[in-house]
């Protein structure tokens, strides 16, 4: 499947979801109020966020696995895959238990809910605590279907569980009340629907291989190699985006959460565009790295140049309509408090939008190393800065310190790329092994 395919149905499985979140919103918002709608998208952050204790081998999975492929040592695969998704599963319950075991304190502190919503805060987040090795566990399976550019698949997927995390809740409304109890526990029980289906799509491509297939150690280290160093920034770089809420609630309290989260989960579901591109760039610039460097730079800047010609003019259309766009959608009194930040922050997205690009070229060549020492230096700059952005300047501080970090982080990145990847390409394990030829295309 070409390229332009593979991006479409990245596209598409990450843009049907937000026009059904989009159109679910408002409901949610009157059904079970402001505060609680808050404390959802939190719920929403921790579920996603507690992936990262894949370790990283839902990434590495992609990465080795495309390059073990063109190598034509397509069978030493079903091992590394097996070994990495049982390695996923007991790392998400581990990071599971851990959940747990902070929710009493993360409730009755970190987010400072009102004392009518504890109870149901509580509960929720211990049903959340469950979901978490299901979330591992897929993003290790969707890794492997990345890295057979099965791009339809996931993306067929990842509509049915973008439409899920969304109307269910609204189903659990018209079912069993404002609970945020019951909206949760649909939703573990989504999560696990989706790690049988996408067992189901990667056993296709391994077919019965996976079953005999032994797991070792050399395949937990060659996983590891890559992935120990993809944690630091599964663990920092999500932390960046989605911590901000967390520290709002703690400095101003859970009831204005949702003047900054909805904003913020807007603008961030413009980065299905530049996402769409680069999840399908990652496999294929780790193919033509190991074999073909000027092609991949080729391919680099031509998707540098597309991402930026088309997040200009959405960055400005936000910045400039942000107001006018959520009276629509939310009433003007939200609007009131909401679209300062949005404005702000559509600078932070044309900045970030750009660096998907560099990002996963860097990544592509194995360099998971620099990406993590990058964002452990952003995260000095960051946390300080959204603390005192917040205590001198409210929500729009928050906005600001979160647009200099994605601005700090594209330059850093556009250098690392230019100087590590396409001047000077690095050596890979599978370098001196590789032929000149194409990749499989599945």
């Amino acid at each position: 499947m070409s390229l332009r395919s593979n991006a479409l149905w990245n596209l598409a499985g990450a843009g049907f979801p937000l026009l059904v979140g989009a159109a679910l919103f408002p409901y949610l918002v009157r059904s079970i109020g402001v505060e609680a709608f808050g404390v959802l998208t939190l719920i929403w952050a921790l579920i996603g966020y507690f992936g990262l204790f894949d370790l990283g081998v839902g990434r590495a999975l992609t990465q080795q696995v495309a390059q073990k492929r063109v190598a034509g040592r397509g069978a030493e695969v079903p091992a590394l895959v097996k070994t990495g998704l049982l390695f996923a599963g007991a790392m998400g319950v581990l990071g599971g238990v851990l959940l747990a075991l902070a929710v009493e304190p993360l409730a009755a502190r970190g987010l400072k809910v009102s004392p009518e919503l504890h109870a149901d805060v509580v509960q929720a987040l211990l049903i959340a605590a469950a979901a978490v090795p299901f979330t591992t566990v897929t993003v290790g399976l969707r890794g492997v279907l990345e890295a057979y550019e099965d791009f339809r698949a996931v993306n067929l997927l990842r509509m049915a569980l973008g439409v899920a995390t969304f109307g269910l809740p609204a189903l659990s409304v018209l079912l069993f009340g404002p609970s945020l109890t019951w909206i949760v526990a649909l939703l573990m029980a989504a999560r696990l629907v989706f790690v049988v289906a996408h067992w189901v799509f990667v056993r296709r491509h391994l077919a019965s291989k996976l079953g005999a297939a032994r797991v070792g150690r050399h395949e937990l280290r060659q996983l590891l190699s890559f992935g120990a160093w993809m944690t630091v920034s599964n663990i920092i770089s999500p932390l960046m985006v989605t911590a901000d809420r967390f520290v709002i609630s703690a400095v101003l309290g859970a009831a204005v959460v949702a003047y900054y989260t909805v904003p913020s989960e807007l603008l961030l579901r413009v980065l299905i565009l530049p996402g769409a591109l680069t999840t399908a760039l990652f496999p294929r610039l780790a193919s033509l790295i190991a074999t073909d460097i000027a092609g991949a730079a080729r391919l680099y800047r031509r998707s540098l140049l597309l991402v930026t010609a088309v997040l200009v003019p959405i960055s400005l259309l936000l910045a400039f309509g942000a107001h006018w766009g959520i009276s629509l959608w939310l009433g003007e009194a939200f609007a009131d408090r909401a679209a300062p930040v949005a404005s702000i922050l559509a600078l932070g997205l044309l900045f970030n939008g750009m660096a998907f690009v560099p990002f996963a070229a860097v990544q592509a060549a194995g360099l998971a190393r620099i990406t993590a020492q990058l964002h452990v230096a952003e995260a000095f700059v960051y946390f300080p800065l959204l603390i005192v952005g917040l205590h001198e300047f409210g929500l729009a501080g928050a906005a600001f310190a979160w647009t200099a970090r994605v601005g700090i982080d594209l330059v850093l990145l556009l250098v690392v790329a230019h100087r590590s990847v396409f001047r000077r390409p690095p050596a890979t394990p599978l370098r001196h092994n590789l032929p000149t030829s194409e990749p499989e295309r599945p």
